[in-house]
């Protein structure tokens, strides 16, 4: 029996000249995990928000169609009437948080439902438990990295104990070991409890194995439903396998790295180690000598030491709670720390926003809080007057980026990932000597995921030094030739990024775990290194 049905469902925003749903039919059934894909303002979030009736009742637009969830109409179904039965998790979860601690986020849900007591302590300490946060119970959610912020928003919604769950990208700002727990406690929930999940997802390489079904929005207003091996076959989506599928010829993209290292030794592939090269260290334009950052008795980052050069590229890598952003926003000189930071001859801390810009700009991970102006074209020239660009060079790089919306639209009504693409836009026009980049790959599909790397490349053949902290081991491996690994605070590895992915499992990127022990990362390396030496 169908719990979530959508029948020629039509969802028009007010002023668009098509439609972002269009003719959308498909059922799916209690117990399953449904993959929705699709690149970035395709419709992915409109989808999920029409199952819990947040589209249109808060969003506005016209449905046409019906959308039943558990036989429930929700055209006459507001979410609060939805909410003993939806369990919705967005974008920005600390958008959402209506408490100040963790275990008071959690029970609030339960609190407005009615659960007593009792059972609203029992589930607490459960779901703490099942999410792996049980040491983070009584601390402020303003003070939690992002990553913790969103296993918070999950565990508020799973406390409810709803019968569908509805995720919209929940792994985005996870490492990727607290991503695979996550997703291991949601395939839990739908094997053993019968839990319906809806999640949309851009990296496809964390979920797509575990998915029973895939929705795919190709961006005109279609919504194609089937398995994930049916839609992959046809979608424009090209996660790392699918990438490696094409290198090597197959029909069908494998769903995961056991099954594709199953057909890389039946076939005898076996890829040399592609030429690497060095590691340049000189010239440094960016040296740090014992920074240390402390949150009262909170130590973030612990005596440490950094060097970068002008010209390279360098992946940031820890698990949550590292320590990776406040090193970030020390070295950007916005943040009280204690050490040397020196930033061709001048230490960022000392200088006024606009000056210590042109030498060192970050990228948060919250690309928001950048943004101010009422619509992008103001943003837009606002970031060249204040960069002292021609204008046009931010729309530019905006649409560099894959990104091209009308100049009147306000930056709130754009999409997570198109959000943080024109804040990198804006930060990029300044030309910075060094450039951090705090998780900016969050939100963005493959396709701008390809442009960003572009841009960075083509920054660091500019001279541009750019430290980039990330939880996407993809998109570090195509694109760092050095990786640092953090842990409490300091640094446990330095070294180039085949050797460090490599000797990780819990870093390393898919192609390297289907050619495991050969130093590979991408399908590129394995399309200009494989040799067949016959069926193993």
């Amino acid at each position: 029996m169908a719990v979530i049905e959508f029948d020629r469902v039509d969802l028009t925003y007010a002023g668009a000249d098509r439609a972002t749903l269009h003719e959308a039919t498909f059922a799916l059934p209690e117990g399953d995990l449904c993959l929705v894909i699709g690149p970035t303002g395709s419709g992915k979030s409109t989808l999920l928000g029409a199952i819990n009736g947040l589209v249109p009742h808060f969003t506005g637009g016209t449905l046409r169609g019906r959308v039943l969830v558990e036989g429930r109409d929700t055209a006459r179904h507001r979410p609060r009437d939805l909410a003993d039965v939806v369990g919705y998790v967005g974008q920005d979860p600390l958008r959402g948080f209506v408490t100040d601690t963790v275990e008071d986020e959690i029970a609030y849900g339960m609190e407005q439902l009615g659960i007593t007591p009792v059972a609203m302590r029992k589930r607490v300490e459960e779901t703490l438990d099942l999410m792996g946060i049980a040491d983070l119970r009584r601390r402020a959610l303003i003070e939690l990295s992002g990553g913790q912020q969103q296993r918070v928003a999950i565990a508020a919604v799973l406390a409810a104990h709803p019968r569908i769950l509805v995720l919209d990208e929940p792994t985005s700002a996870l490492d990727p070991t607290a991503a695979q727990d996550v997703l291991a406690a949601i395939g839990t929930l739908v094997h053993d409890v019968g839990l319906t999940v809806v999640l949309a997802e851009h990296r496809l390489e964390r979920v797509m194995q575990a998915a029973d079904s895939m929705l795919w929005l190709p961006g005109d207003g279609r919504v194609v439903h089937g398995s994930p091996a049916e839609v992959l076959a046809q979608a424009t989506i090209r996660p790392p396998l699918a990438e490696l599928a094409g290198v090597l010829g197959w029909g069908r993209v494998p769903l995961s790295v056991r099954e594709a290292r199953r057909r890389a030794q039946d076939e005898g592939l076996v890829p040399s180690v592609p030429p690497r090269a060095a590691v340049p260290t000189e010239p440094v334009v960016l040296s740090a000598r014992g920074v240390a950052v402390h949150y009262g008795d909170l130590v973030a980052v612990h005596d440490l030491d950094l060097a970068l050069a002008a010209g390279t590229v360098t992946a940031l890598m820890g698990r949550n709670g590292a320590g990776k952003s406040s090193l970030l926003w020390a070295l950007q000189g916005a943040l009280t720390c204690s050490g040397a930071i020196d930033v061709r001859g001048n230490d960022p801390r000392r200088l006024g926003a606009a000056e210590a810009r042109r030498l060192v700009t970050l990228v948060p991970q919250t690309a928001a809080d950048l943004l101010y102006l009422p619509s992008v074209g103001a943003e837009c020239a606002q970031a060249d007057a204040e960069s002292d660009a021609e204008p046009g060079t931010t729309a530019a790089l905006l649409r560099t980026l894959g990104v091209d919306v009308p100049d009147d639209r306000d930056p709130r009504d754009l999409s997570e990932g198109q959000r943080l693409a024109l804040v990198l836009a804006v930060q990029l026009a300044a030309r910075p000597p060094v450039l951090l980049l705090d998780e900016p790959t969050r939100g963005l599909d493959y396709r701008a995921k390809g442009e960003l790397r572009g841009i960075v490349q083509q920054l660091a053949a500019q001279g541009v030094a750019v430290l980039i902290s990330t939880h996407d081991v993809e998109f570090a491996a195509a694109t760092s030739t050095r990786t640092l690994l953090m842990a409490d605070g300091q640094v446990i590895a330095d070294g180039p990024t085949a050797e460090v992915l490599t000797s990780s499992p819990a870093f390393a990127p898919q192609v390297a775990k289907v050619f495991a022990p050969a130093p590979v990362l991408t399908a590129d390396d394995v399309a200009r290194t494989i040799t067949r030496q016959g069926p193993a």
